[in-house]
């Protein structure tokens, strides 16, 4: 089984930046690099959305519009880690992030994953 983890949330200026993490714990045969990661957001009152997301190869990344330009997707299979690194931040940004995993395909569909991490809070202040 895999579990993930997300850090690095916080409180930031409008035009700031974070980065978070998103670290994988993997039980024996379990392998990280074989898996499809995602970030998803989640704002008070909404549903989940789907942020950006990246093969897991690192080979290829996806991003929705309103994040695209100014969010970078990676990973680090060796440090069992992916990262969002935001930049330009929005209050429009503010919400709980997650990451999520699966070994089937990446998608943008929060369904497709069954595997999700607790979630990182992240304020973006006008």
């Amino acid at each position: 089984q895999v579990y993930l983890v997300e850090s690095g949330g916080g409180v930031v200026q409008a035009g700031g930046s974070l980065r978070l993490s998103c670290v994988a714990s993997t039980a024996y045969g379990y392998s990280f690099s074989n898996y499809e990661v995602a970030w998803f957001r989640q704002a008070r009152g909404k549903d989940r959305a789907f942020v950006a997301g990246i093969r897991y190869n690192g080979g290829s990344t996806d991003y929705a519009d309103s994040v695209r330009g100014r969010f970078s997707v990676s990973r680090d299979n060796a440090q069992n880690t992916a990262y969002l690194q935001m930049n330009n931040l929005e209050p429009e940004d503010s919400a709980l992030y997650f990451c999520a995993a699966n070994l089937m395909t990446l998608s943008r569909t929060p369904d497709q994953y069954d595997i999700w991490g607790q979630g990182t809070q992240v304020t973006v202040e006008s």
